[in-house]
């Protein structure tokens, strides 16, 4: 399944600010939705989606099983679940939320998704938040492999090796909070260097490079101008100058949980 370069995030978007948000998104062309069980926002951005008259083939939605509901039985509940709330018979990419490696039922929630793909209830199975080890479990148990892997990734955050693992294994990188949620990245002197010899914003310079190095880009914002502004981003191409000053910015740490201890319910 192809998907997007660019799709629309619902993180933390609740409500009428959630229906008005991906409205927006869909207008200005997004075609690619991203929820999650865990955003409590499934009912909404259903709505959204019917109420914007866009064919329903012709958008691509993304939800997401969270960790209470790993295992084999309770991710298929919740899978149908998550069907009801948005008002579908299916959703296009199906994604467990975090591995919750201490918990090691993400190995039994992974099967029940591929059986969920087999029974039509999503067109294709992935995850979010995995690390090599996780990867290569469900792989080996399985002989089955993520289209995609939902990761943080963004220029304090480049996730080199893992971009690298993905391209090998033939696994899509998508980024979360390709802004840097939680830092200055957007007022970083470098990055705003690049933005104003480019003519863009420090966000969209910060999408467009990790486009061009071939991620899924997921950015979210509760903003009707910033949504359609992170959306413009492909009338220009960052120089190579450009994209060697922005890996320079390279932190090596994560704003958010860290995927091999954390438990996220």
């Amino acid at each position: 399944m192809a998907l997007p370069q660019i799709g629309f995030g619902t993180y933390q978007l609740e409500g009428e600010d959630c229906v008005n948000a991906v409205r927006t998104a869909l207008d200005a062309g997004y075609r690619l939705i991203d929820t999650a069980a865990l955003y409590e926002n499934e009912v909404e951005v259903g709505r959204a989606i019917r109420e914007s008259g866009i064919p329903r083939e012709e958008i691509q939605v993304t939800t997401k099983i969270r960790g209470r509901n790993h295992g084999f039985d309770e991710a298929q509940e919740a899978c149908r679940e998550s069907l009801r709330k948005l008002g579908m018979d299916y959703v296009d990419l199906l994604l467990i939320h975090w591995p919750n490696p201490m918990n090691d039922r993400y190995i039994d929630t992974w099967e029940a998704m591929v059986e969920l793909k087999d029974d039509g209830l999503t067109a294709d199975i992935g995850v979010s938040n995995f690390t090599p080890k996780t990867l290569d479990t469900i792989i080996a148990r399985s002989g089955v492999t993520p289209l995609v892997n939902q990761i943080e990734l963004h220029p304090y955050f480049q996730q080199a090796a893992m971009r690298e693992l993905h391209a090998s294994l033939g696994i899509t990188t998508q980024a979360w909070s390709p802004l840097g949620r939680k830092s200055d990245l957007l007022t970083d002197p470098v990055l705003v260097a690049v933005a104003d010899k480019h003519g863009v914003s420090t966000a969209q310079a910060a999408l467009r490079w990790s486009i061009q190095l071939g991620n899924i880009v997921i950015p979210k914002s509760s903003s009707a101008a910033r949504i359609i502004a992170n959306f413009d981003v492909f009338g220009f191409t960052l120089d190579e100058a450009a994209m060697t000053a922005i890996a320079g910015l390279e932190r090596g740490t994560l704003s958010s949980l860290d995927p091999e201890t954390s438990e996220v319910l």
